[in-house]
């Protein structure tokens, strides 16, 4: 019988809060349970709520969504600071123009959400840089989100683990594990078809591999992503595995 932390804390007004703890390294040690969790936004926690992530000890969110989105969900938890890396939202828009275009279809929505992915790494590499910079600085515990904790926080969390020694198989689980735990908010049904809205309401791992794909465009591989891309030198990996591994 395991007698680990809970991976995902089943919040009322987060339903993506999951801990990045006791996952295996290829040097032998595991993540650190309780330090980084990932979520969808915490502007919607209830009192209950408040209190298990105050018993937690989160005092840092590091919040990739974009300036509207952070105003329509502020973080209800006064004692966290908020370090916002923003990541301005994209494909609703494009959605949008191929609706208005009629040419908008599942398959389109699902390489628009790839295409998203690859845009991460193509124009927002500065923002997964400052998060870096922030871990290596900030002290544990915190938390990472966005607006559904999937997408931004997904790429996010996988750079995280890569850069902590997690091999790619337990990575894409953790990422899939968004398809188990997410509700998707009903104020977000926009006027999509529904095969549209599953499209961009869930994660597969082709939008994970679409971004990888770009690393290996733009940077050859992640090893080079990590240390050009997101200035991690050999100083800055073992400062980050000594913080966030166990033995």
């Amino acid at each position: 019988m395991s007698d680990s932390p809970t991976r995902h804390l089943a919040l009322q007004g987060a339903s993506n809060f999951r801990d990045l703890g006791g996952y295996p390294t290829t040097d032998g040690r595991t993540t650190r349970w309780r330090h980084i969790f990932r979520s969808n936004h915490l502007g919607q926690l209830t009192a209950d709520d408040i209190e298990i992530v105050r018993a937690l000890g989160v005092r840092s969110a590091f919040d990739f969504r974009g300036l509207e989105e952070r105003a329509a969900g502020v973080c209800v938890v006064n004692e966290i600071t908020v370090h916002s890396l923003p990541i301005e939202p994209t494909v609703v828009a494009a959605l949008r123009a191929e609706l208005a275009r009629g040419t908008l279809t599942a398959p389109v929505a699902l390489e628009l959400m790839r295409e998203s992915y690859r845009n991460y790494v193509r124009h927002n590499t500065h923002s997964f840089r400052a998060l870096f910079g922030h871990l290596l600085e900030d002290r544990a515990p915190l938390v990472i989100h966005c607006t559904a904790g999937k997408d931004r926080t997904g790429f996010a969390s996988a750079l995280i683990l890569h850069a902590l020694g997690v091999s790619d198989d337990v990575i894409a689980e953790d990422y899939l594990l968004t398809n188990r735990h997410y509700r998707r908010d009903a104020s977000s049904a926009f006027d999509l078809p529904a095969d549209v809205l599953d499209a961009i309401g869930s994660v597969e791992t082709s939008y994970l591999a679409a971004a990888f794909e770009a690393v290996g465009k733009e940077y050859g591989d992640v090893e080079t992503y990590l240390r050009d891309g997101l200035k991690l030198g050999a100083a800055e990996r073992t400062a980050l595995k000594e913080r966030y591994l166990q033995a």
